[in-house]
């Protein structure tokens, strides 16, 4: 019985410090036309996140984010929207600020439904829920 403890101590060692600066909740990687990003406290630290689109039977893209250390939610997601705007191809997305601190990224045309999440972030403090419509 002691066995099983030592070994799933071990295995949650070698788990939480590749997560440790995961600040997402809802990642899902199901398929959908349209997801939101929503944005919680301001950025404590700089730092980077990426997130992750893979299109349905496509190459994922990877979106990186630079945020500075005080930028405050709203322009966390200012800053995200123009991030997706800039690395995406426009006839494949819209991309769209809400309610401040959400971005909607969606799919335009034949684009095929696709799965978002973030893979990581270094920004302390900035929270991301990630949810399809």
């Amino acid at each position: 019985m002691n066995k099983i403890f030592i070994i799933i101590g071990f295995l949650l060692l070698a788990v939480l410090p590749a997560t440790a600066n995961t600040t997402s909740t809802g990642n899902d990687t199901s398929l959908s036309n349209k997801w939101w990003i929503e944005v919680s406290e301001d950025a404590k630290s700089t730092g980077t996140m990426v997130f992750r689109i893979t299109p349905k039977e496509q190459p994922a893209v990877e979106v990186r984010v630079d945020i500075e250390g005080g930028t405050r939610e709203n322009k966390v997601a200012v800053r995200i929207r123009d991030a997706f705007r800039a690395q995406l191809p426009k006839k494949a997305f819209h991309i769209e600020r809400d309610d401040g601190e959400d971005v909607l990224v969606k799919k335009r045309g034949k684009t095929p439904r696709f799965a978002l999440f973030l893979v990581s972030s270094n920004v302390k403090a900035v929270r991301i829920h990630i949810k399809k419509e």
